[in-house]
This record gives C-alpha cells, sequence and structure tokens, in this order.
C-alpha cells in the first residue's frame, strides 16, 4: 500500500521555483475538515477543542483553527503570549504546564485564563505567584498500566505528569477552602493511539472520577478535558480513527456515569494537535547527493534539526518520491540528512523507487511534532512554512530562518561575522 501527498507533482514543482527546500508545507482544506469531523463527533455535547500549540505553533495556522472555532491549549510563556496576540484570553486558553516558573502562572492569571494544575504543590505557588482563580483544572495521573482490554496501552505510572486520586482529592478539599467554586479534570494516559476506544475508556475513567468527588465532598466539577493522544495512520496500512465512532462510545459512556449522577451535566473539552495538523503537513525536500557503500544511501536537503521524530523515536514517516508515485518500490535506501550524527535518518531499509539527485521527496505525516521541535545543532536553520490555500494559491507563514538570525544572540566581543 501507499498513501499521496495532498499536491501533485506538477503543484510542487511549481512551488520549488519560488521556494528553496527544504520547507514544509501545509494543507488548509484538511485541517479545516479534520476539526469538523472533530467538532461534528462531539456535536451531541457541550464541546470544545483547545489545539494544542505545542503540536505546530504558527499563528498564521492557529487563526484558522480560531475561524472554526477552536481555542488554544498552550504550555509556556511564549505560547501565552501568542495566544494573546491572536485576541484570546479567559476561557479561550487552556494552560497545560508542568515545572512552571512563577512568571508563566503571573501571565496565566493575567489573561484569566483555565489553568489545569500538574501537581499539588502548585496550588501554594499559584497562590503566591498570580492567585487562584474560581475554576482550577486538575490533571489526574491514576498511575499503573493503561489497558483497554486486556491489552496495554500506556504506561501512566511511568510518567511524570499528574496527580494520585488521592492527591486530587485532598487538592480539591484545599482549593474549596481558599474559594475555588469549579473545577474541571485533565487526563493523558497514552500517546497516538489509533484504537478507537481509547477516548471511551479516558472518558469513563475521568466521570467516574468526577462523580465522585462530587458525591464525597460536594464540589462543582463543571468539565473534564479528555487532552490529546487521538493518533495517526502514520503508516499506509494504518487505520484512521473512527471519529464518529468515538463520539458515540463517548456519549454512551456519558449517559451512563454522567446523566444519572448528581452532576447530571459537565463539559467536554479536548487538547488534540497530531490530529488537527499532523497529517496536513508535509516535509518537502530534495535528493542531493547518493551514496552506495555497504549500504545505499540519498542524502537530501533535509536533516533531523527539521524532523527529529525518525532520530530521536524510531517513528515511521512515510515517503514519496513525487513524480513516481506509481512506480513499484525497486530498491531499498536509507534516506539521511546532513547532521554529524549517524541517526540523522528519515527512513532506514525503506523500499522505494529508483532515486536520482534533484528527485523531490514528500515526508508524509510531519504536520504536528515537526517543524515544532526543530533545532540548530551543526548551525542548520530552520525551514520556511507554506500554506497550501483551498483556492490551489500557496502563502508564505513563517520565512526560512538566516545565517543572520541564528547568530543575532550571541553577544561577544571578536571578529567580525560576515553575513
Amino acid at each position: 500500500m501507499s498513501k499521496l501527498p495532498f499536491f501533485t507533482k506538477a503543484q510542487i514543482d511549481n512551488i520549488c521555483k519560488d521556494y528553496k527546500t527544504p520547507f514544509y508545507l501545509y494543507d488548509e482544506k484538511g485541517i479545516r475538515e479534520g476539526i469538523r469531523r472533530l467538532q461534528n463527533a462531539f456535536s451531541w455535547a457541550d464541546f470544545k477543542e483547545y489545539f494544542a500549540v505545542k503540536a505546530c505553533p504558527n499563528p498564521y495556522l492557529i487563526r484558522m483553527m480560531i475561524e472554526e472555532g477552536c481555542g488554544v491549549d498552550c504550555s509556556s510563556m511564549t505560547e501565552l503570549m501568542m495566544a494573546e496576540a491572536l485576541g484570546l484570553k479567559g476561557e479561550q486558553i487552556m494552560f497545560s504546564s508542568n515545572v512552571t516558573p512563577a512568571d508563566d502562572f503571573v501571565k496565566a492569571r493575567e489573561l484569566d485564563v483555565i489553568i489545569n494544575l500538574d501537581d499539588i504543590t502548585h496550588i501554594d505557588f499559584l497562590e503566591k505567584n498570580g492567585g487562584l482563580p474560581e475554576t482550577l483544572c486538575m490533571r489526574f495521573n491514576p498511575g499503573g498500566d493503561f489497558c483497554i482490554g486486556n491489552t496495554i496501552m500506556g504506561n501512566p505510572g511511568d510518567a511524570k505528569y499528574g496527580m494520585t486520586k488521592t492527591q486530587i482529592f485532598e487538592a480539591v478539599e484545599i482549593l474549596m477552602k481558599k474559594g475555588v467554586k469549579h473545577f474541571g479534570l485533565h487526563a493523558f494516559l497514552a500517546s497516538n493511539m489509533i484504537e478507537n476506544d481509547y477516548y471511551a475508556s479516558l472518558a469513563a475513567i475521568l466521570f467516574k472520577l468526577a462523580v465522585e468527588i462530587n458525591e464525597k465532598l460536594g464540589a462543582d466539577i463543571s468539565f473534564v478535558n479528555l487532552s490529546g493522544g487521538v493518533g495517526i495512520p502514520y503508516k499506509p496500512d494504518d487505520k484512521p480513527v473512527d471519529l464518529e465512532y468515538v463520539g458515540k462510545t463517548v456519549k454512551k459512556a456519558y449517559n451512563e456515569i454522567i446523566v444519572p449522577s448528581k452532576l447530571k451535566k459537565i463539559s467536554i473539552k479536548s487538547e488534540l494537535g497530531r490530529y488537527i495538523t499532523g497529517p496536513h503537513g508535509i516535509l518537502v525536500t530534495k535528493a542531493i547527493h547518493k551514496k552506495d557503500i555497504y549500504k545505499n544511501y540519498v542524502g537530501v536537503d533535509a536533516c533531523a534539526a527539521n524532523l527529529m521524530r525518525p532520530a530521536m523515536y524510531g517513528s515511521y514517516h512515510h515517503i514519496t518520491v513525487m513524480g513516481k508515485e506509481n512506480e513499484a518500490p525497486m530498491k531499498m535506501y536509507d534516506i539521511t540528512g546532513g547532521l554529524c550524527e549517524n541517526n540523522d535518518k528519515f527512513a532506514i531499509d525503506r523500499m522505494l523507487p529508483e532515486i536520482e539527485n534533484g528527485d523531490i521527496l514528500a515526508i508524509h505525516d510531519a504536520g504536528a511534532h515537526g517543524f515544532a521541535m526543530g533545532y540548530n545543532y551543526n548551525g542548520k536553520l530552520r525551514s520556511a512554512e507554506l500554506l497550501l490555500r483551498e483556492d490551489g494559491s500557496v502563502k508564505l507563514i513563517r520565512r526560512a530562518e538566516t545565517p543572520a538570525d541564528y547568530f543575532a544572540t550571541f553577544n561577544f566581543d571578536g571578529a567580525e561575522i560576515k553575513l
């Protein structure tokens, strides 16, 4: 099986006339349609998606999401500043952070956002740095293994995030005495899940906890945040998550657990990132060298500094050789970048059509945690980001870095660097 990019060979050839590879290209139509599918799946609920800014922090793309009715989930001062610059504040922003600096909490309180506390010790810390709001969310870590049926899907007990159940109850008691009136619950138990029952299983855990807290402490649990975790089909034979099924199964858990309880009704939030932009972003790169020694290598002008997931996690990203989409994979390659690191590879022992220098390669599903995780090792510069508009036009939404950007933060006396 194979998968095709959201552009044609003719389109990408024209784009490459105006923009030097490597660059990221995002699909406006795909992003907007994906958000609408999510919203339709949860149309039965008081639902809001808060896009996880960390996944793809480009304000042009985020403005599109705001137009579609999304809020944003921020995790740092600069992400809060970006949200503010886009005109967001209050309940339009979730702030989910850990090991949080004091200034970040102060900024979050200044914007009156919904704060998601990661640890019970953050109660006093937040009170001293910004003050306690009337509404607070708390991150829950159930510990142990997270299972769907008999299958272990994740290991929350190994994660640094969230509070234990005992700590959640203690935190609610403390916060109620300090004047907090409304509470939310949040949990993130597994990453990149394409198992259709993940969200319903997570929802049931949070719904039951909400009801128990309400019954024992009388606390107003006004929402649950199902966080992220919904995955995408990176491999051609992976099946995408059935969002209609997900919405129905979460509704079933809601009707069985929340509706009969004293709570009667709560809001549902999510903070998806990978699902929203992941499939709709492609790293476009060019083959510039071929090397045949003990293996067959194709060197491209992108590297792990542009997309580090394969090097960091061994992640699979499908690769299309543009213009050869229908050709049989005839040769085994390692597709490599130019970093001084042997793990700088986009594919290892991958069967692909014969590749020649100058061929354009499309590295799929790079729209989340792709550009965002970029770095400057070996003096490599971050690439441009482009948007393929619904009308077929292309817009530059982030220029490529230049050597001047790289040197701009240095503060030294010495030889002049000629730019």
